[in-house]
């Protein structure tokens, strides 16, 4: 270890949990951003269940050396039922996303991918068993219409991925819901091991279906995918884990200036006024409840319950 490697280590150290859990956010967007340019290559002659197999294969790969060198007491769990839900509707959002990105600009994407939290309202209520209160009710309303303002159904601009995008986003909330009945005893490695191991053989099937030899370029590009993927969902299981999700969930965010950046540079895609004045809802109501949640539980906090 270097003595420059020593002090950078004792000063993330020393951040706190949620500035640890904002760079993590922060890292997996950037990661993320990067494989949506690999995906929207692949997606134009490849189908997104092959992209996915090679994806959580290839992630799943990625991360045996840290599962080996982490012991069998790291990935041990007693809620197999769970983590295989967890492969399922995660191979839906990724099949959903790949299908999206390939299809529709970047930053229309990302900015639909935002209604998570909007879905993670309905999703409280019916798995967690939460009291929504009339303030978080008004907002995801808000945000729904942020949702017609984007796809604008019956203008003849509505298109299939846009729905791919939002179907989406309501299995990564329904994800996000699910992690957070798991125990803090299930580590971040057994979380990323146990959805790698049943999504591939989840996967096996499809990708035979839909199969199409990858040319060479492809070939790395599907590589780069399935590290790039593992690595994004890895940096974001670690902001949550590190930081209070109210705080650093609105860094994501970000990813809609990074996608809309890459989106220009690479395919020279333009956000519509139209985009942008939905995004603005989404983002604005999401926001809004992020704010809320945070309120209730310093309220919660000082009450002692």
């Amino acid at each position: 270890m270097t003595d420059l490697a020593l002090p950078l280590r004792e000063r993330w150290r020393r951040l706190s949990g949620n500035s640890r859990g904002a760079v993590w956010m922060i890292a997996s967007g950037l990661v993320f951003t990067v494989m949506a340019i690999g995906i929207k290559l692949l997606g134009h002659r490849l189908d997104s269940l092959q992209i996915g197999f090679f994806r959580v294969v290839v992630g799943f790969a990625a991360i045996l050396p840290f599962v080996a060198r982490a012991g069998w007491s790291q990935i041990r769990t007693r809620h197999l039922h769970v983590h295989l839900i967890r492969a399922v509707f995660g191979l839906m959002a990724m099949y959903c996303s790949y299908y999206a990105i390939a299809r529709i600009p970047l930053a229309d994407y990302t900015a639909l991918s935002f209604t998570k939290p909007l879905f993670a309202t309905f999703l409280a209520i019916v798995i967690l068993h939460e009291v929504v209160r009339w303030r978080r009710w008004t907002a995801t309303a808000v945000g729904f219409l942020g949702v017609i303002v984007m796809v604008r159904p019956g203008a003849g601009t509505f298109q299939p991925a846009a729905l791919a995008a939002l179907v989406e986003a309501f299995s990564i909330a329904f994800l996000v819901t699910l992690v957070k009945r798991l125990p803090a005893r299930e580590t971040t490695t057994g979380m990323l091991f146990h959805f790698g191991l049943f999504a591939s053989i989840l996967s096996i099937g499809p990708a035979i279906y839909a199969w199409q030899w990858p040319t060479t370029l492809e070939w790395l590009l599907l590589i780069a995918v399935g590290i790039l993927g593992a690595m994004a969902q890895s940096f974001w299981i670690r902001s949550f884990r590190c930081g209070d999700a109210s705080v650093v969930a609105p860094f994501d965010y970000l990813r809609l200036l990074f996608t809309g950046v890459v989106g220009f540079a690479v395919f020279a895609e333009l956000p519509t006024a139209w985009t942008l004045l939905g995004a603005g809802v989404i983002i604005g109501s999401t926001l809004y409840i992020a704010h809320r949640e945070m309120q209730l539980a310093r309220g919660k906090a000082g009450r002692g319950v």
